[in-house]
């Protein structure tokens, strides 16, 4: 199942599932927000395939008329991973982690397919990071690794966004990652069943038609179940939580000289299996 949150014109948003290029509303089956539908399980899932089988003609629209935001516009934790690809760590120059490199951006930051990513004023080194995420949807703590297929939802696409003077100015990262419009997301989240392993998918960054990144999956130091077990040993996750995985080798501080972002450039993540997120990058003003 791939599922979207999208408004029509000046309506307010809602999730929908997409069918043959097509995008079915699901607020009038009961379900108000992507929250709704990933706390709802299973239940929601049967309710979502009976519901797209018999839709009114009028919560169908086609999927290039509607503006599509992020999957999740306001998640509950939005939980990144650092230096989580061996070759990344290696271009860093920091050690293989031994403990996964946990950071977070705060939901200001969270941005659709499309929008713009702004460059904000005060920084001189703003650069891009491609990764591949999933999404929570039973919740807990102390999970077990080998149970991490019963607790993921689904997956998504994110750009970490990162101003690197503001990262590298002190040992906490928070500050270089949140600015606003420094989460893009999307452009859709697709149900774990449609992927049958998460840990062999390709991830590629294009800017403005030139590769940048280039990797796979299976490059994670730090795979899906040894993340559920290592964040809920700490704190509960819950439905809807986002948990970037981290991004390869070829992020911009690490050309020479570097290729930091610049207004005009149109970012590309593409993740084997999900798609392409497609974000603009525009001066703050």
């Amino acid at each position: 199942m791939r599922l979207v949150t999208f408004r029509r014109g000046d309506a307010p948003a809602e999730p929908g599932v997409v069918r043959n290029g097509k995008v079915i509303g699901l607020a009038a089956a009961g379900f108000p927000d992507m929250i709704s539908v990933i706390a709802g399980g299973a239940s929601a899932r049967s309710a979502i395939e009976k519901y797209a089988g018999k839709a009114p003609g009028d919560a169908f629209a086609e999927l290039g008329s509607v503006k599509l935001l992020a999957p999740i516009p306001r998640p509950p934790k939005f939980i990144c991973v650092g230096l989580n690809y061996r070759d990344h760590a290696i271009e860093s120059r920091m050690e293989i982690p031994s403990v996964p490199t946990i950071f977070n951006k705060f939901p200001n930051a969270v941005i659709g397919p499309g929008d713009k990513i702004v460059l904000p004023a005060n920084s001189t080194k703003p650069d891009y990071e491609a990764e591949f995420a999933f999404v929570i949807g039973p919740g807990g703590r102390h999970i077990p690794a080998a149970s991490w297929r019963d607790h993921v939802f689904g997956y998504t696409i994110v750009n970490d966004v990162s101003a690197r003077d503001f990262q590298m100015a002190t040992t906490q990262w928070l500050m270089g990652k949140t600015f606003d419009t420094f989460g893009p997301m999307g452009p859709a989240l697709v149900t774990a069943d449609e992927i049958d392993d998460p840990h062999n998918l390709d991830i590629r960054m294009t800017i403005s038609g030139e590769v940048l990144q280039n990797s796979n999956t299976r490059e994670l130091i730090f795979r899906i179940p040894d993340l559920v077990a290592y964040l809920s040993s700490v704190v509960t996750l819950e439905a809807g939580d986002i948990i970037s995985t981290g991004t390869p080798s070829g992020v911009g501080f690490s050309h020479k000289p570097p290729r930091w972002l610049r207004a005009g450039d149109e970012c590309v993540v593409y993740v084997q299996g999900i798609g392409e997120l497609r974000n603009p990058v525009a001066a703050e003003v």
